[in-house]
């Protein structure tokens, strides 16, 4: 079962915070309590937005006290740490009795798959083309049908009857169908395509039926809840007064709540998505949050971490794209 903070755990966390804003340190408080983390969940989280746009490299002591407000104690971040190293997404260098981590190659490319979706701006005008896995179920074993239907889940793909999954085709998801088929060794037993719904025919609609392989309402009702969550927090916040750790830790549950959900949203184009769809408010108010935390929150981060050469280098220049620009 993966770790998950204790009571305790949260309690101290929220104590260590309670310093700086109170009404922050409140929230923060509420939060953990309300929805605690998994631990080995929140550390790919805080190595895909703080760690890698910084070289993808760390002391695991830096980490454990980069991770400390959260409410993750040493124990729980190197079990975390182990766990990935063991799934192939960072790897150890020892030096004496510390250890650097540093992200492989495989690793950096799963990020690069989770993360394109997570600070992608919602799409735009879409040209009504859909894109179609077809995956017959005599071509696979039950192992590989189930492990392919998460890897294309992550993706946005829907999943229906015989072994066919689709989306809408998006710009920023141009190739990424190809790494996950090849990762998963099944690229020459499965057909992808592209198309479009051919025109004047009295059939069921492709956007009607391609709805059945999503649960929109889940979905939903999981924006509607982001929504509530940190709406709250975000009227606190005055960049240029933010205490750097409240605003890493506020920055860090914002972009955890948001990778999840993203990495369940088909993101459907506004012509095809249900009436009053709410992933537009949320990503909206995480946009303008994460704008508004950039600075104070990197200002810990360059504070509590180091890697084999000292001080983290500058962040990447992707990292200032996110989100249209930050």
């Amino acid at each position: 079962m993966p770790a998950r903070l204790t009571a305790p755990e949260a309690r101290s966390a929220s104590r260590r915070t309670g310093a700086g804003r109170a009404p922050i340190a409140r929230w923060i408080r509420a939060e953990l309590r309300r929805h605690p983390p998994r631990a080995k969940s929140l550390v790919v989280t805080v190595w895909g937005d703080a760690i890698a746009p910084h070289g993808g490299a760390v002391w695991l002591g830096s980490l454990i006290r980069l991770l400390a407000p959260l409410g993750l104690n040493e124990r729980l971040v190197r079990t975390s740490v182990y766990r990935l190293a063991q799934e192939g997404w960072i790897e150890a260098k020892q030096a004496g009795r510390r250890s650097l981590y540093r992200l492989t190659a495989a690793g950096q490319q799963h990020f690069e798959h989770a993360y394109r979706r997570i600070y992608a701006p919602p799409p735009g005008d879409w040209d009504g083309t859909w894109e179609i896995v077809l995956a017959r179920q005599a071509a696979l074993g039950s192992a590989e049908r189930e492990r392919l239907k998460r890897e294309l889940g992550w993706e946005g793909f829907g999943a229906l009857p015989s072994g066919l999954f689709m989306r809408p085709a998006h710009a920023h998801d141009v190739g990424n169908v190809g790494e996950i088929l090849r990762a998963l060794g099944v690229v020459q037993r499965v057909v992808v395509l592209r198309a479009r719904e051919a025109p004047a025919l009295e059939a069921r609609s492709l956007p009607e039926y391609a709805q059945d392989g999503w649960d929109l309402g889940r979905v939903a009702a999981d924006y509607r809840g982001f929504l509530r969550r940190f709406g709250g927090v975000a009227q606190h916040f005055d960049a240029p007064a933010a205490d750097p750790e409240q605003a890493f830790v506020v920055r860090t549950l914002l972009i955890h709540a948001f990778r999840r959900m993203m990495l369940h949203d088909p993101q459907l184009p506004s012509e095809i998505a249900p009436r009053d769809w709410p992933a537009t408010r949320a990503y909206a108010l995480c946009r303008e949050l994460y704008r508004r935390l950039q600075r104070p929150a990197e200002a810990y981060l360059a504070a509590a971490c180091e890697n084999g050469h000292g001080a983290l280098p500058a962040p990447a220049s992707y990292f200032y794209r996110r989100f249209g620009g930050i």
